[in-house]
């Protein structure tokens, strides 16, 4: 299972950003997915989630209303539409796939992630 994720970069906020996350080695289509991000000392956070055929999103309260998630089975590839940035959405942004097709349980993250910083 290889997960990486990329689209990241320094913005100022207010401004939107689009992430991706090329998936190999497993049938991506099966999997639920999900962002979650992390910050150098503090826990991972999850940030998003989507069911294996896209038809389900769950949010953080800290991102909803500002952050989409969404994916293209047919390219194995998940995204992350953020926009709205604030300073604290600065992270190291992975992607992250479920055991199962819903947004359930652990999850696994390959630690190939991007860093988004929000900064004027």
């Amino acid at each position: 299972v290889q997960l990486q994720a990329f689209g990241g970069g320094l913005v100022q906020p207010g401004v939107s950003l689009r992430l991706s996350c090329a998936a190999s080695g497993f049938t991506f289509s099966i999997y639920a997915m999900s962002w979650v991000r992390q910050t150098p000392g503090k826990k991972v956070e999850w940030v998003s989630g989507i069911t294996s055929g896209g038809g389900s999103t769950t949010y953080a309260d800290s991102v909803k209303g500002r952050f989409t998630i969404s994916r293209d089975n047919a390219k194995n590839t998940l995204y992350l539409q953020m926009s709205s940035l604030k300073p604290e959405d600065s992270a190291v942004y992975y992607c992250a796939k479920y055991g199962g097709p819903f947004v359930t349980g652990s999850y696994y993250h390959s630690g190939l992630g991007t860093q988004v910083t929000v900064s004027s």
